[in-house]
């Protein structure tokens, strides 16, 4: 009998315990209870809820928040795309135009058609390559090709072709430019699907300097310049730079090119090189760098 009502005891005691935790809890709820909008929900609930960060902000819940209060724009999430923000503004009341879609640029065509100035053995990250005297390429505005853009990018967006670059899949990118942050020599760039002409070149070497490292580097020559009939692209500090608002995309510059180093978007086309365009290339370069 005693050992009976030791166990009556002792299950009053937790059963008591237990209600007057019970209370406890639901007296506090009620005195920390945050209202939430229910606006933020319901956005919260459109959202797809991959947490990416993609937004700029820590997680979905987060970038609810900021849309609801105006701190983040509709079309925020690179994920859900325009279909979304058309969702979004019609929670919130707002009417949502579609902006022209963006694509990061690869501002490199080295990769393997640029030297290496050492064999890198260690951890294969581009930070980390690049923290060696400027990086293994003979070019020290050149990709790295060690995939840190890959890594960055959630959607599995961005693969490193056979030419040791960076190659952007439309159909995965979001343009959410986690890649383009995540590069430590500035080689991505977004572009807009308009823009259809592209110098895949940022160096500011002098010719001979580039053209001792790189057979896609651009080296100034200005034949490009020289021949766009709508005077889009001007050659600045040996570094020839298009102005897309004059650009028609005729592809004269991409014919003219003696290295390549300027493309068509779409078609991938590259420079039809000619013997007397590389001479005269060599020539003018000759000309700038003295």
């Amino acid at each position: 009998m005693d050992f009976i009502n030791v166990i009556i005891q002792s299950v009053a005691v937790l059963g008591g315990l237990g209600f007057a935790i019970g209370i406890m809890l639901i007296a506090a709820s009620r005195i920390f209870h945050v209202e939430t909008d229910p606006l933020v929900e319901e956005v919260l609930e459109a959202l797809p809820g991959a947490n990416c960060g993609a937004c700029g902000y820590a997680g979905c819940s987060t970038f609810a928040e900021a849309v609801v209060s105006e701190d983040a724009p509709i079309d925020g999430c690179p994920v859900g795309g325009f279909e979304l923000a058309q969702q979004i503004g019609g929670i919130l009341g707002k009417e949502v135009s579609q902006g022209e879609k963006q694509y990061p640029v690869v501002r490199c065509k080295g990769g393997v058609n640029c030297v290496n100035r050492f064999d890198y053995v260690g951890v294969q990250d581009c930070n980390a390559v690049m923290m060696l005297s400027e990086g293994e390429k003979g070019c020290s505005y050149g990709c790295m090709g060690r995939g840190t853009c890959v890594r960055a990018c959630p959607f599995g967006a961005i693969t490193i072709g056979e030419d040791r670059l960076p190659h952007i899949n439309k159909n995965l990118c979001t343009s959410c430019g986690l890649c383009i942050e995540s590069c430590p020599n500035d080689i991505l760039v977004f572009g807009k699907e308009s823009e259809k002409v592209h110098v895949r070149c940022r160096s500011h070497d002098k010719p001979k300097a580039v053209k001792a490292v790189c057979t896609t580097g651009c080296i100034g020559c200005k034949i490009c310049e020289k021949n766009c009939p709508e005077d889009a692209i001007k050659v600045n500090n040996f570094l020839a730079e298009i102005d897309q608002e004059k650009c028609t995309a005729c592809g004269i510059c991409v014919e003219k090119c003696p290295q390549g180093t300027i493309e068509m978007k779409e078609t991938g086309e590259k420079t039809k090189k000619s013997t007397k365009q590389s001479a005269d290339s060599s020539e003018t370069a000759e000309a700038d760098a003295g």
